[in-house]
C-alpha cells in the first residue's frame, strides 16, 4: 500500500516564549513510503536555497526569531503533531497538492497559536501595543486580524482565481482555477472548490463543492463535524440560503432564505407528502424553493431537460459589488 506523506523547507516565526506563530513553506512536496520520521528539524545556512538566506534573522521589534526548518510528515492520514505539521498541511491544500477532506486535519486549529497578523509579520497578542510603537518606526502598521489562521494570499496565490477580499480566504483553502470569491464570500481551511464557480457566501471547514457552484450572498455551506459535506456539480444556493450537514448531488438548486439540514421538513411535489430533507441526502436533480401554496419548502424533482436548462440559467443572478 502506498503511504502518502509530505516534506518541505520553510521559514518559521518563533516568538520569545517559544510559540510557533507561523511557518511558510514556499515549495511543499508530496512523498511516498518515506523512511524519514515525522517531525521538524532546524536547518543551517548550508541547507538553504540562496533566496531564503536573507530571511534568517531576529526581529527585535516583533520579539520574534525567524528560523529555517525542514518538516516531514511520513503519513498524511495520521493526525497533525504540532504547529509546523499543521502549516505544512495547510500549504499542501492551498497549493492544490491535496484536496480538502482527503488528509487528516483532526484538531489542527487547536495546535496553532492565536496570533496578531500584521503587514510587518505575525506577533504575539501579549504586549502587542509595546511592539506597535517599535514597529511604527518602520512605517504604518496594519493589523489584518487576531486569529489562529492567517490569510491564504500572504502564503500562497494559486493561479487562475479571483479573490476580492484577501481576509475572507484562509490558508488551507483549496480554490480550483476559475473560482471567484466575491467581496462577501468566505472560504475556510480544509474546504473549497473542485472547479470553476462563484462564491459570494460561506464555505465552512470540511466542505467540498464541485464545478459551477453559484453561492449567493450570505448563503452558507456548513459541515457537521466530524463528517465532511460534499456538494456536487452545477449547484446553486440563493441569497441567505444554507445547507447544514446535508450532502447535495449534481444539479441541486436551493432558493432564497431556505435553510436545509437533515431534519428540515420538505413538501415533495410529486407525492404531495411531507418528509425530512435527509431523505434526499446526496441525491441529484432537485429544485427546492418556497411556493405560495405551502408553508414548507417545496422539493421538485428536475428532469434531465430541466437540469440542462438550470445549468444554462442558474437561479442566482451573476452580480458583483
Amino acid at each position: 500500500m502506498t503511504v502518502i506523506g509530505a516534506q518541505a523547507i520553510g521559514i518559521a516565526n518563533i516568538a520569545m516564549d517559544g510559540s510557533v506563530l507561523d511557518t511558510w513553506y514556499p515549495y511543499p512536496e508530496l512523498i511516498t513510503n518515506t523512511s524519514d520520521p515525522s517531525g521538524t528539524e532546524r536547518l543551517g545556512a548550508q541547507d538553504l536555497p540562496i533566496k531564503l538566506l536573507n530571511l534568517i534573522k531576529i526581529d527585535q521589534d516583533r520579539m520574534v526569531e525567524q528560523v529555517a526548518v525542514r518538516t516531514t510528515i511520513a503519513d498524511l492520514s495520521k493526525p497533525p503533531t504540532d504547529a509546523h505539521d499543521v502549516y505544512l498541511r495547510l500549504h499542501l491544500l492551498s497549493h492544490r497538492l491535496v484536496k480538502p477532506t482527503t488528509i487528516n486535519m483532526d484538531d489542527a486549529v487547536e495546535r496553532l497559536t492565536i496570533t496578531v497578523w500584521t503587514n510587518k509579520g505575525p506577533c504575539l497578542p501579549d504586549n502587542f501595543e509595546h511592539m506597535r510603537a517599535a514597529l511604527r518606526s518602520r512605517g504604518l502598521i496594519h493589523v489584518y486580524g487576531i486569529d489562529s489562521l492567517p490569510r491564504m494570499v500572504d502564503y500562497v496565490v494559486p493561479a487562475g482565481v479571483q479573490i476580492t477580499e484577501a481576509e475572507r480566504v484562509r490558508l488551507g483553502a483549496y480554490l480550483a482555477p476559475g473560482t471567484r470569491v466575491i467581496r462577501e464570500g468566505f472560504v475556510s481551511h480544509n474546504a473549497g472548490t473542485l472547479g470553476p464557480g462563484r462564491v459570494e457566501g460561506r464555505i465552512a471547514s470540511g466542505t467540498v463543492v464541485g464545478t459551477n457552484i453559484d453561492l449567493g450572498i450570505s448563503a452558507s455551506l456548513v459541515s457537521m463535524k466530524p463528517a465532511p459535506l460534499h456538494v456536487g456539480n452545477n449547484c446553486s444556493l440563493g441569497v441567505s440560503a444554507a445547507v447544514i450537514g446535508l450532502n447535495l448531488g449534481d444539479n441541486v438548486h436551493v432558493g432564497n432564505n431556505i435553510v436545509l439540514d437533515p431534519t428540515t421538513p420538505l413538501l415533495f411535489a410529486d407525492s404531495e407528502e411531507i418528509h425530512l430533507a435527509g431523505e434526499i441526502d446526496g441525491q441529484s436533480n432537485w429544485l427546492i424553493q418556497m411556493e405560495k401554496h405551502s408553508v414548507e419548502p417545496v422539493a421538485r424533482r428536475l428532469t434531465d431537460h430541466d437540469a440542462k436548462f438550470m445549468l444554462r440559467n442558474p437561479p442566482v443572478s451573476d452580480y458583483t459589488y
